[in-house]
């Protein structure tokens, strides 16, 4: 039997395994979604900005949130997608100003607001950079069913990387769950679907 057909079958489930996993995922535990059939992602957090300034949703409020999770070290994926942001902004014009990127850490024992600022800043001055304590972070990655773990074995406390979530996700004004963006989503397509979304309400 030609080994093609087989292989192309089993990539598509795994494709498939993988839509499904991240839909399950944001619906979170026990595919509990809100009534409307939003999924349950977000919600109240306490966190410090690059300027070490305590911070909370409510001070995004009125605004739209373009949210990553992520960490300074992260030697790929973090840089791409704070990049990919980046242009998408650049791209919509006065839109824009009605969205705020935030770069939230899942190592804040390394990512210090001191780091986080001389990182942000290299992806525009729109970006804003969250850090918090251990206790703060898993509180805001569990609100927005973000993964992440320490990889590795190494026993260095310094030297080491981070596996996590790479989803963007757009919260709206209020503070409520609007969509999520993959990790393959480019700036062209993410500045449409930010435009789509925000020249949609009010």
């Amino acid at each position: 039997m030609p080994r093609r057909p087989v292989l192309v079958l089993a990539a598509i489930l795994l494709l498939l395994a993988a839509g499904l996993g991240a839909y399950a995922w944001l619906r979170g535990p026990a595919g509990h979604m809100s009534g409307s059939g939003v999924a349950l992602v977000g919600g109240p957090f306490t966190l410090t900005d690059q300027d070490g300034r305590t911070v909370s949703e409510k001070s995004f409020a009125g605004k739209y949130m373009l949210v990553f999770f992520g960490y300074t070290y992260c030697p790929d994926i973090c840089p791409t997608e704070l990049q990919v942001m980046s242009a998408a902004l650049d791209q919509i014009g006065p839109v824009a100003d009605r969205i705020q990127p935030i770069f939230i850490s899942i190592d804040p024992a390394r990512d210090t607001p001191e780091v986080l600022k001389s990182y942000v800043g290299n992806f525009g001055p729109r970006l804003i950079g969250l850090t918090g304590t251990p206790e703060q972070i898993a509180a805001v990655a569990k609100a927005y069913r973000v993964y992440y773990a320490r990889a590795g074995n190494t026993a260095s406390a310094t030297d080491y990387l981070m596996d996590h979530s790479s989803i963007i996700y757009l919260m709206g004004p209020d503070g409520r769950f609007l969509t999520h963006m993959a990790y393959t989503t480019d700036a062209a397509k993410l500045a449409a679907q930010l435009k789509e979304s925000v020249t949609a309400s009010p």
